[in-house]
């Protein structure tokens, strides 16, 4: 069967490396003209996620990929420190660069499946037996499964969903290429700085933002939840942040790769795969949602005060320091067996 999925980044080439593994023909389109390289680091935590890299066979070429983070500081305009949080706690079992991770799970998928950079769906029209696509520059294809992984903006979602817009959540970050790891931050009410990073609050909707304020190797966006009774429709489902996607809440990209595990092996059974894919997925993705803003970047000084006695606690709680990993090891992974 042809799987058309939309989006490069994590989950769609996680994905179509599943499919493939259980006798698909996955075709990933992506509208940038190329992987994407760099980004801040992302990682992995609990037995969800590492289980998945593992069954993968990637789980190696991440941890040799990986990167060390120092503690996370922070400090006012004069640079005088407020409060801390380790490394140890924020992070995760395994850190890598979003480009390297990109990089290494199209390496373990591009000889098994068709990659189409540079473009992007159209217009889809599902009939019950198949989906047919049109694209903005090649030619009109038909598919039997679409799969919308194409991040918090999704074009999928528009076309299917079009009622479902991210829920703003009163934040906005911006993240560019900085030499090193620091995480030196500067804090003000409301404002959150660092080399290559930017967070900060503000009322403006998203829609009202001007694109102008995006400079070129800029990565900006508003902080925003997606939240959805249902993600799937007849012939086409969303996955990753397309479908449950929350802005820095730091499990987005565990959730992409078990997300992907999840529903190959849920189509390759065949029947309503959407819908086992969705009672399985839906539960954990929520677990894993969150709002950062607030508790990085609190909008008065009172909240700075507490967030800096709260930053001094967690590290010594370790009640506090397992909820990530309970969150993220919040599932019961099937035991699909691909065909190859």
């Amino acid at each position: 069967m042809d799987v058309l999925i939309s989006g490069a980044g994590i989950a769609g080439p996680a994905l179509a490396h599943w499919l493939s593994r259980f006798g698909f023909s996955p075709t990933v389109v992506e509208r940038a003209p190329s992987l994407r390289a760099g980004g801040q680091a992302v990682d992995f935590r609990g037995e969800a996620h590492l289980s998945v890299l593992k069954r993968m066979g990637v789980l190696d070429a991440v941890t040799a990929a990986s990167v060390s983070l120092p503690d996370m500081v922070f400090r006012d305009p004069s640079g005088r420190e407020r409060c801390r949080l380790p490394a140890s706690f924020t992070g995760g079992e395994v850190e890598i660069r979003r480009g390297d991770l990109s990089r290494l799970l199209y390496e373990a998928s591009v000889s098994d499946a068709e990659y189409v950079f540079g473009d992007w769906i159209a217009s889809l029209h599902d009939d019950g037996a198949g989906v047919d696509v049109t694209f903005a520059h090649g030619r009109s294809r038909r598919f039997d499964f679409v799969i919308g992984a194409d991040g918090m903006r999704s074009g999928v979602r528009r076309l299917v969903f079009p009622e479902y817009r991210p829920k703003f959540h009163g934040y906005y970050f911006a993240i560019w290429d900085a030499d090193g790891d620091d995480r030196d931050m500067t804090c003000a009410p409301g404002v959150l700085t660092a080399p290559g990073w930017l967070m900060f609050k503000s009322s403006i909707p998203p829609e009202l933002m001007p694109d102008a304020l995006v400079a070129p190797g800029v990565y900006f966006d508003s902080i925003s939840q997606v939240r959805m009774p249902k993600v799937s429709s007849g012939r086409v489902t969303l996955i990753g942040d397309a479908g449950y996607g929350s802005t820095l809440g730091g499990m987005g990209t565990g959730l992409a790769v078990v997300s992907a595990y999840v529903l190959a092996g849920e189509m390759a059974a065949g029947g309503d795969a959407f819908a086992r894919y969705e009672a399985l997925i839906g539960p954990y993705a929520r677990g894993c949602q969150g709002n950062p803003g607030p508790f990085l970047a609190p909008a008065t000084r009172l909240g700075m005060w507490v967030r800096d006695r709260m930053f001094g606690f967690l590290p010594k709680a370790p009640l506090f320091a397992r909820i990530d990993l309970q969150r993220a090891s919040a599932i019961k992974l099937p035991d699909y067996a691909p065909v190859r």
